[in-house]
């Protein structure tokens, strides 16, 4: 028998919902939601200095730059790892290999010793690495 037949003798037959639950999907993306607003800010570079304020426009990034930071105890870091300015050069080049065209960020915390960064500069420069870029902070409006 193809169908149901009902006690009034009517001809029944089961059909599938047409329409989709969507609370499940909708529950989901809330917590996605929630989990990405929560990181997004922890994603930026670890160390934390107080850059300097410029004028100064800032550059367009096409991709993901190098980063080192010399705290204002004269700590370097490289991206979030700590390094001796010995070990700079040899782990630079193993995170960029050949590519001395690469970007490479210096931050430098506003109370760091000046000669502190022009040694980690100097390193950078004269391992081949030309496209050095300086970070700062932008004036505040309110100064």
């Amino acid at each position: 028998m193809a169908g149901s037949i009902s006690r009034n003798g009517s001809n029944r037959r089961w059909k599938p919902q047409a329409e989709i639950n969507v609370t499940p999907f909708v529950d989901v993306m809330l917590v996605l939601l929630i989990v990405f607003m929560i990181t997004a800010p922890l994603l930026t570079v670890g160390v934390a200095v107080d850059l300097p304020e410029t004028e100064a426009r800032a550059m367009p990034a096409n991709e993901e730059p190098l980063t080192i930071t010399i705290g204002a105890d004269g700590v370097i870091y490289l991206q979030e790892t700590v390094v001796e300015l010995e070990t700079l050069v040899p782990r630079l080049q193993a995170i960029a290999g050949a590519g001395y065209e690469s970007r490479v960020f210096i931050r430098a915390d506003e109370n760091a010793d000046y000669g502190s960064v022009m040694r980690v500069m100097g390193r950078i420069s004269a391992a081949g690495y030309g496209n050095l870029g300086l970070i700062t902070d932008p004036i505040s409006q309110g100064e």
